[in-house]
């Protein structure tokens, strides 16, 4: 079957429409269009420093008048390499508004994995931290072929000339070491910059050309690149738009999810288009900094991972912060358990949270909750304007699944990429035709209900087969987390020798600090007494490890990656 749309339009908030009318050709124009009003408003804080927007697009224009004078344009991609940090919105508006294409590579990455995406992608430019770039970029120095222009970022570049003096002689600011490379021009971002008039070149852009391409990690083999057009992102931003209440000029978002990840980049534009004030956040796994930032923006709005909550739920002082100004915040990335998110509402306010769903193929945004109608705690919404949503079996794609059963989630729209660069095969797997439509294949396990909200069971690739019974590793680690003694758990399936095609259930466990004095033995004992208690026998862990920490991706998810190549070492 295919749903009636009016299944989930019914319990739209009143003002939104069930159609997107996109009124921009490119992105830039769109942003300029929204924030020329407001261009004496701050647009970013950075370490006490504060940029209005007519600053932050004069340094846009700077640079994108640097790369066309240079002969970078249309075609040419421009790579960002660093946490949130001024260079990166200077970056990437300039890039954009000289008519080229951005990616952005995640500074977590190995050398050999930051050498495959800029590769992979024919990067010509390259924007990196300067401590990046001794660390990672010049042990690549003789295979990154495509390379022409290298710009090295300090923290402290935009700080006073004082501050910034004090910071690295004290060596709280970290400076790498710049060398040479032959064939390849090297300099600082901000002398690159600084020459140039901030009269941009003018470049014509269509929504069809190439804006983005966003990297995004597989379960085997190296990382693949989503091709976002400018309608794509257009469409990104006008559901945000549509969908969040919020006037112009008046939000705080503090900006903790990486930009280089499709999450942080979907609020970094949305709140640009909102010509929204936001406060960068170089590393939040900096709980201390982060609590301080937030207390001096005071923020409106914001996007959390739910890990990211687990570990401020551990500090005393975040129980103690006002949050009165927030108005709500999105949580994505990651199931949330109820538990936690009642707890974390308990301290922020309720009604805050608003779970959604989005991925790098489709800019963020495939659904999300009514941000004032009927929130489904555990859903993650309806789907947004002009998407549509479709529910498949697992096994072919084929067959839709009648309300209220499990399988894959589909999804069709304008956000959604038109494939993989230079990966024909992938993106013909991922992106099929159903009656006349074209669908992405996401890879998540959920169902529809009656009222058109989608609940996710879990990832295709983390179900788990055991004695013929499909377990979803989400669904055992949401119920787990009851347990208090638990700050993040995680299940993977392992090969039952005994068994061909079977798996057993392994649980990992990182305890939460409060409960230290619980020997291993007696809260393994607990919580196999709980799961047998609140599971079908085939869902119980039948093995425990406790790990010190568990790994997280750089946006805070489970990295359970990881743990499969420990259960092989």
């Amino acid at each position: 079957m295919i749903y009636d749309p009016k299944i989930w339009l019914k319990n739209y908030d009143k003002e939104v429409p069930p159609e997107l009318d996109i009124q921009a050709d490119c992105m830039m124009e769109y942003i300029e269009k929204r924030c020329r009003d407001y261009l004496d408003r701050p647009a970013f804080n950075f370490l006490g420093v504060q940029r209005s927007y007519k600053e932050l697009f004069d340094g846009a224009y700077q640079f994108a008048k640097g790369l066309s004078d240079k002969g970078f344009g249309k075609g040419d991609v421009v790579a960002i390499h660093m946490p949130n940090i001024p260079h990166y919105l200077f970056a990437m508006l300039g890039a954009l508004k000289a008519g080229c294409t951005i990616t952005g590579i995640s500074p977590l990455l190995s050398p050999d994995e930051a050498e495959h995406e800029l590769n992979d992608c024919k990067a010509k430019v390259l924007i990196t931290l300067d401590i990046m770039f001794e660390q990672k970029i010049i042990q690549k120095k003789d295979h990154l072929p495509h390379l022409n222009l290298i710009l090295t970022a300090n923290v402290g570049d935009y700080l006073p000339s004082v501050k910034r003096f004090l910071g690295k002689l004290l060596k709280k600011i970290p400076v790498g070491k710049i060398e040479p490379i032959e064939g390849k021009e090297i300099m600082p971002f901000i002398d690159f910059c600084k020459p140039f008039p901030s009269d941009p070149p003018s470049v014509k852009v269509g929504r069809e050309e190439m804006a983005i391409i966003q990297y995004t990690g597989g379960t085997t083999g190296p990382s693949k690149g989503a091709v976002l057009s400018h309608g794509n992102m257009l469409a990104g931003m006008s559901i945000f738009e549509k969908w969040v209440t919020s006037a112009d000029g008046e939000g705080r978002n503090l900006a903790l999810f990486p930009y280089f990840h499709i999450g942080g980049l979907a609020i970094c534009w949305g709140t640009l288009m909102r010509a929204g004030e936001q406060t960068l956040i170089p590393n939040p796994r900096d709980l201390k900094f982060l609590m301080k930032e937030w207390k001096t923006l005071k923020p409106t709005w914001g996007v959390m991972a739910p890990s990211l909550f687990i570990l401020l739920l551990g500090e005393k002082e975040f129980h103690e912060m006002d949050f009165t100004e927030m108005e709500w915040c999105y949580s994505g990335s990651a199931p949330f358990s109820p538990e936690v998110l009642h707890e974390v509402e308990d301290i922020i306010g309720k009604g805050k949270i608003t779970e959604c769903y989005g991925m790098t193929e489709t800019c963020a945004m495939n659904t999300g909750n009514p941000q004032r109608g009927m929130n489904k705690v555990g859903s993650v919404g309806l789907p947004y304007p002009s998407t549509h949503v479709r529910i498949v079996d697992i096994e072919t794609g084929l067959k839709d699944m009648p309300l209220g059963e499990e399988g894959e989630i589909i999804i069709s729209g304008p956000q959604v990429t038109k494939g993989y660069f230079n990966r024909p095969e992938e993106t013909k797997k991922a992106l099929r035709d159903h009656d006349g439509k074209t669908y992405l294949h996401t890879g998540d396990v959920g169902h529809m209900d009656e009222d058109g909200y989608i609940w996710i069971v879990d990832r295709v690739k983390d179900m788990l087969i055991v004695g013929g019974y499909k377990v979803f590793s989400a669904e055992v680690e949401s119920k787990l987390y009851d347990n208090h003694e638990i700050k993040f758990c995680a299940i993977i399936g392992i090969p039952n020798p005994e068994k061909a095609g079977s798996e057993i259930v392994k649980l990992y466990v990182q305890k939460n600090p409060e409960f230290s004095h619980i020997s291993n033995e007696d809260l393994e004992e607990k919580l196999i007494a709980f799961a047998k208690e609140k599971m079908a026998p085939y869902k119980v862990p039948k093995i425990i490890e406790f790990i010190d920490e568990m790994p997280l991706t750089g946006v805070g998810k489970v990295d359970k990656k990881v743990l499969r190549a420990r259960n092989k070492s």
